[in-house]
């Protein structure tokens, strides 16, 4: 036996670079005085480096993790399980015992039966748990440039296989199931280390200035579609979340932690959480972090490394990559290491954080949490158990107990949100009769998710209006604006799914007895066909995104469409605003054929007539029928757009709507010809240095002559601006109760009194402030229905601000409030929000339309698409896009 786990005293010359700092040192131990067994082999022997001496790329990472299961196949065994947009492996490994890897499918079943208290007594229960062993699911690098927990999960895995004389590690093998998830994303990994070593001089920087240390747009923490996957968990928008879920799903394992890095001038973070805490957590899941924490700390006191715990990273948001399993009854936490974001990095204090420092210490955690999750084995798997009898109980004694889908209006959105329930594990009921429920009838086809299961409380926390923070924390915040220090709210504080699905959602103080079967993810939404062969016409009734998908996917093929502007009746039924007009004579011969297979592939309703006449409304061939065109769609791309906000953009249209968007670097829109698109959209962003005068200049030209330009959030900003003059309204500073400012020219100002703190704190305020920063609340947002842009849409929709930005209604002369923010005693639908910002927002503008020329700018006060789950705005961001375009007059 020798010391394997070593790294070079020099990088290995074949790279080409250099590091003075290492070639000052002899030998660096991951874990000191660890023996390994020579016939397991380390990356020096299969990459040719030792780990932490190098940046892992995603095809080294598999290639190591497969020679680790061709040396042990008894003891690690290695998944595929999915794969990213750009078309690489996700993967995950399993390191026990050979008895518990050999039982591990039967492990996966044993846990779902521990999970569900109505079919598994207490007395089997505490059989289980006798026999099964504990897990804990390490997931790595979800943010792809936070780079060094992929690195450490080899070492880890290493360690735990090739380890002989630690008894920590016997242990582990026999009494937990080590789950390791190396790579989250690796579509971002490998953008940021092809950037990064296409950086490096003759030697590695360790100047935060360097360009080794800065990334360019847009940065490696996204995925392929620039989605922040941390924040994926409620919504499963992405290849790489649903993969993950799926799995997780499967095998439930008890213990999780998500390895994150930090700030280069900070330490190491771990559990205890920061509040707020989400009030559905329940106490045992808090203690064993705690338990957690403090084996952590044994194992850094005795490295010498730093830590803090409790002070930032809070536990509030369902759809963290840790806090997403507390609801299914894991304990879960985030881990955060200082990052040298690339293999060296000075720190203010000129201390030099090394590559391989931050591999250690994530490695160290992992492997004190691993024993942590083995020593406690029973304890923690008694708790999983405890903790889905406390969600059935909760939800029993829940005044909202049921919660009703009706599934009358909004059906593609309905089954969106039911589905993905399912896909987060929750049960969900289709029911095939109609049925009575606290006093209400409802038809067959409702779904009904009952609180009294497992997943109760995870149903609770995403459907509930609103989960309220700790009161102790909430005045703590009050108490520091008030103090002009920053508030303490990490991340948004309002999600209720059905307020953002815009789905009609009822719930009951019982259970509801009613005939139905569980529905499962994958169930498509079934489409209803009337009269296939019509001789006229097929109408499609605008409103959700079927008949959405129905539009895109008819252009596309190159079908002639027409839409109604407003509502028409016939003697076939009514059709709303926006209802979308196939007329046969303006086909090919094949268009029953095509109409039948996009109804299918969409879930869309479709009416077939044989006859136009209309007795109320607009005919088809009237000016108010709008004939609809396939129009090609640009986006601003690169500097300066927020990537947030661009790829939630695009991976909507793209993905969602199922239609093509053609990306443009920003700057190249100030000189570039637009002739050839009839749809720009700029993603939020700070467009004044980029675009510039000229780049006004020029979109303003391409609107006037029948461009549709749509602005988002901090790009409406730039549209509004006296420079630019794309759009005429302003921008709000933040109301003032007094002014205490001294008046005066000159030198000598006159007089004032200030007659308590709260003067002067009052006297101290800039002259101008802009309102308070919001983290992330959901609004409510009342819609013009007189608008052809809001055809289809609900009168009133749920809008999720964040920011401060606040503006000042159009004028009529100008354009329109096609919706504004609702009264400040309605317009927060969930989350907390400063009262003064409630006031000044009451009424103020969502989305505006200004006609200019032949063309026309829509103008969204925030982000429509965030994170790609705000799918009751869908309707209203499609009609931005093709009708507006179908209501422009481009020169021809």
């Amino acid at each position: 036996m020798k010391k394997r786990l070593l790294l070079a005293a020099a990088i290995t010359a074949s790279l080409g670079f250099t590091s003075p700092v290492l070639a000052e040192q002899d030998t660096f131990e991951m874990w000191p005085a660890a023996q390994y067994n020579a016939s397991i082999p380390t990356s020096q022997d299969v990459l040719g480096y030792e780990l932490g001496e190098r940046i892992t790329s995603h095809a080294d990472t598999l290639k190591y993790y497969y020679a680790l299961q061709a040396a042990a196949p008894d003891n690690i065994r290695v998944v595929e399980f999915g794969e990213t947009w750009e078309g690489r492996k996700l993967i995950y490994a399993v390191i026990g015992s050979i008895e518990n890897l050999a039982n591990l499918e039967q492990f996966a079943k044993n846990m779902n039966r521990l999970a569900d208290p109505r079919t598994t007594s207490a007395s089997e229960a505490n059989k289980l748990i006798t026999s099964l062993p504990s897990s804990v699911w390490l997931e790595h690098g979800v943010h792809g440039n936070e780079i060094s927990s992929t690195d450490a999960s080899m070492v880890t895995a290493y360690h735990l296989l090739a380890a002989t004389n630690q008894p920590m590690v016997k242990k582990i093998l026999d009494n937990t199931l080590v789950f390791i998830d190396p790579m989250q994303n690796p579509d971002g990994r490998m953008r940021f280390i092809n950037q990064y070593y296409a950086t490096v001089g003759m030697e590695h920087s360790t100047d935060r200035l360097s360009a080794e240390h800065n990334e360019p747009w847009p940065r490696g923490r996204s995925n392929h579609y620039l989605f922040d996957m941390n924040r994926d968990w409620l919504a499963i928008t992405q290849p790489e979340t649903k993969a993950r879920i799926r799995v997780i799903n499967k095998y439930k394992p008890t213990v999780v932690i998500d390895l994150h890095e930090m700030g280069g001038d900070s330490s190491y973070f771990f559990v205890p959480a920061a509040q707020p805490i989400n009030p559905h957590m329940q106490k045992e899941q808090l203690e064993n972090n705690v338990t957690i924490g403090k084996n952590n700390a044994k194992y850094f006191d005795q490295f010498g490394f730093s830590y803090y715990t409790r002070e930032v990273f809070d536990a509030f948001y369902p759809g963290y990559g840790d806090s997403w399993p507390t609801f299914y009854g894991a304990s879960a936490a985030t881990y955060e290491v200082a990052s040298a974001r690339g293999e060296q990095f000075e720190k203010l204090d000129g201390s030099i954080l090394q590559y391989r420092d931050t591999v250690q210490r994530h490695f160290v955690a992992s492997m004190a949490t691993a024993e942590t999750t083995a020593e406690h084995r029973e304890k923690i798997l008694s708790d999983f158990y405890l903790y889905q009898q406390k969600a059935i109980d909760a939800g029993k004694d829940d005044d909202e107990r049921t919660f009703i889908l009706p599934n009358v209006r909004d059906r593609a959105a309905t089954h969106r949100l039911a589905t993905l329930m399912a896909e987060h594990g929750v049960e969900v009921k289709q029911a095939s009769e109609s049925f009575r429920a606290c006093g209400e009838r409802y038809k067959a086809g409702a779904f009904i998710i009952d609180t009294a299961q497992p997943r109760g409380l995870f149903a609770k926390t995403t459907f509930t209006q609103q989960v309220d923070m700790d009161k102790t924390f909430v005045a703590e915040q009050e108490r520091r604006r008030a103090n002009k220090l920053r508030d303490q709210i990490y991340d948004v504080t309002g999600w209720s799914l059905p307020l953002m699905f815009n789905v009609d959602t009822e719930s009951c103080d019982d259970a509801v007895k009613v005939e139905g079967k569980m529905i499962t993810a994958d169930m498509p939404l079934q489409s209803e066909l009337v009269n296939a062969d019509a001789k006229v016409a097929y109408l499609v009734p605008w409103g959700d995104m079927s008949a959405g998908r129905f539009l895109t996917a008819a252009l596309r093929a190159g079908i002639r469409v027409k839409s109604a502007d407003q509502a028409f009746k016939m003697e076939s039924g009514s059709y709303p605003a926006g209802t979308l007009i196939v007329e046969v004579a303006q086909n090919g011969k094949n268009l029953a054929e095509q109409i039948s297979q996009i109804a299918t592939e969409t879930g869309a309703r479709v009416v077939g007539v044989d006859t136009s006449w209309v007795v109320e409304g607009p005919s088809f061939g009237s000016e108010n029928t709008a004939g609809m065109s396939a129009p090609k769609i640009a986006m601003a791309w690169d500097e300066p757009t927020s990537s947030l906000s661009a790829g939630s953009l695009r991976f909507v249209i793209e993905r969602q709507f199922n239609y093509p968007v053609t990306a443009i670097r920003a700057g190249n829109m100030s000189w570039a010809n637009l002739s050839d698109y009839q749809v720009i959209i700029l993603p939020s962003g700070n467009y004044a240095r980029h675009l510039g005068a000229g780049g006004a200049e020029n979109l303003k030209d391409w609107v006037s002559k029948g461009g549709v330009l749509i602005t988002i959030a901090n790009a409406t900003q730039w549209a509004a601006s006296e420079n630019v003059g794309l759009l005429d309204v302003k921008r709000e500073y933040a109301l003032k109760d007094e002014d205490v400012t001294a008046q005066g020219d000159g030198d000598v100002v006159e007089g004032t009194t200030i007659e308590n703190r709260q003067g002067f704190l009052n006297a101290i305020e800039n002259e101008q402030e802009l309102p308070d920063y919001v983290a992330g609340i959901l609004t409510r947002v009342e819609v013009d229905q007189e608008h052809w842009l809001t055809a289809g849409v609900n009168p009133e929709v749920v809008a999720m601000v964040t920011g401060n930005d606040i503006y000042s209604p159009i004028k009529l002369e100008s354009g329109k409030n096609v919706a504004w923010f609702k009264g400040q005693e309605e317009v927060v639908a969930s989350g907390y929000i400063w009262d003064e910002f409630k006031t000044q927002s009451a009424y103020k503008p969502f989305l505006i339309h200004q006609p200019m020329g032949r063309g026309m700018v829509i103008a969204y006060t925030q982000e429509p698409t965030v994170r790609a789950y705000l799918d009751g705005l869908n309707v209203m961001f499609m009609n931005s896009i093709f009708r507006a375009s179908a209501h422009a007059y481009p020169l021809r």
